[in-house]
């Protein structure tokens, strides 16, 4: 106890003796960059300070007279919209309303969801306005340094053929970053938001939503309450699941691989028919088939019967490994093609000179595998792998299909073998808990990306990449 008493305190030592690293580390940045900024204002002449005060104020200076004019109307525009509704929807999106609309009297008033979607929208918009901002700055500084050389200023003309031709990756990558930005980083900001938010069940337009900061995570990290204890037992079976699945799924595809790999194997095209016939049927069709093959009036309990067996409820609420095990068993039928097809062509790309080799020293068939062939795959597939195992982790289709029907009363809007995916799904569309489940999603990302990212970094394909080289 002693000694991992003494571990905890040297780690926590650790975090502190790196958090105080990393602040001194960012106050020496911002000393330098504030540093690197006057130094910029000394040597920036008038028409860099023009661009400053200015949008396209030094552009126009230097009689860049179509790049100026450019510059200048986009700051124009964002004076005009932050004018007109910026300033106000930024203010919304710290209020989120401040009149309640009352549909008995007629009463117009504040939609707190439409409101922090606008302010999200209006802090995009501004974050473009800094960008060109700094863009104009920048253009303005580098012409007046190849005036400096000699240079004349590039002509709007030229500025556009430059744009087709050596800058052309800019003008490409334009219009899908802003797409991005409005139709992509907005949706991901907003759930984000919204789990700060008071936003579901009773709390709904028209009445007001407010910010509550980390009271989400509190109720959801809270072991005395039943949010609390659900959200632990869906968390600990869900790492159960998405180790356990993955495992499965890629050590009986790769068991499979190998098997029809070897020689003595006779028409391997037929024992690959099977397998790519799974893969290849949806995935709902096949969920629904195992649903009615185990359910309580299915082929199977009928067999059972009617040899004389008693009935069992092979999805129901009190056989909750059974389920567990019957959706382990239907996400190997559906996954294990598709390892399978993988690592027979990992496999081909090993030369016999290993095996020779290793069969010469006397190396046993298990060595080999566990030597030459396992760390090759491993290697190939790490990738993969991770893949995998995120998409096991948010699996929300076998348990959906299989048990959407079944609740546990000793749960919150969930049953013994949701997956966190699933349990978000009933909290958010079933019970309407945005911000719980905005909360949950928010965790989801923060585990899988962790446990990734600490795989990956472990994994021989990041620590000995020039290994199988």
């Amino acid at each position: 106890m002693k000694k991992i008493g003494r571990k905890i305190s040297n780690f926590f030592k650790g975090l502190g003796q790196a958090f105080k690293k990393k602040c001194l580390l960012l106050k020496d940045r911002i000393h330098d960059k504030w540093t690197s900024f006057l130094n910029f204002l000394k040597v920036s002449n008038l028409n860099v300070r023009a661009s400053m005060l200015l949008m396209g104020g030094g552009q126009l200076l230097y009689k860049q007279y179509g790049k100026g004019l450019m510059y200048l109307f986009i700051e124009i525009m964002a004076i005009l919209f932050f004018s007109f509704f910026g300033v106000s929807w930024i203010i919304g999106f710290f209020t989120l309303g401040t009149v309640q609309a009352d549909i008995w009297t007629g009463k117009e008033g504040d939609n707190s969801v439409i409101m922090l979607l606008l302010g999200i929208f209006s802090w995009i918009i501004l974050i473009l306005t800094v960008v060109f901002y700094v863009s104009n700055v920048k253009d303005c500084y580098h012409t007046s340094q190849s005036c400096l050389k000699g240079i004349k200023p590039s002509t709007f003309k030229e500025d556009l053929k430059s744009l087709l031709d050596k800058r052309f990756y800019k003008t490409v990558i334009f219009l899908p970053l802003v797409g991005t930005a409005i139709f992509s980083v907005l949706p991901i900001v907003f759930m984000i938001l919204i789990a700060f938010t008071n936003y579901g069940g009773d709390i709904l337009p028209p009445v007001l939503v407010d910010w509550v900061g980390l009271e989400n995570f509190a109720q959801l990290f809270s072991g005395s309450s039943n949010l609390g204890n659900t959200f632990f037992r869906i968390l600990g079976w869900n790492l159960l699941w998405g180790v356990s699945t993955t495992l499965i799924n890629y050590f009986l595809g790769l068991f499979l691989a190998i098997l029809l790999n070897k020689k003595i194997v006779k028409g391997k095209a037929f024992w690959r028919l099977f397998p790519i016939l799974a893969y290849a049927i949806p995935g709902f069709i096949t969920l629904t088939a195992f649903k009615f093959m185990f359910s309580a009036g299915g082929p199977l309990n009928t067999l059972i019967q009617d040899m004389g067996g008693p009935f069992i409820d092979f999805l129901g609420i009190d056989n909750t490994w059974g389920a567990r095990g019957i959706g382990l068993l239907v996400n190997a039928w559906l996954t294990i093609p598709s390892t399978m097809l993988l690592a027979t062509g990992i496999l081909s790309n090993i030369s016999n000179d290993y095996y020779e080799a290793a069969s010469i020293d006397g190396a046993s068939k298990f060595r080999q595998f566990k030597d030459i062939t396992l760390p090759f795959v491993v290697f190939s597939t790490t990738p993969t792998l991770i893949t995998s195992f995120i998409n096991n982790f948010n699996n929300f289709g076998v348990f959906y299909f299989l048990r959407s029907d079944v609740t546990d009363p000793s749960m919150v809007a969930a049953n013994d073998t949701d997956l966190l995916i699933n349990w978000l799904y009933r909290l958010s569309i079933d019970n309407e808990y945005y911000s719980i489940g905005a909360a949950v999603s928010l965790l989801v990302f923060l585990i899988t990306s962790t446990i990734s990212l600490l795989i990956y970094v472990r994994s021989p394909a990041y620590r000995k990449e020039d290994t199988f080289r």
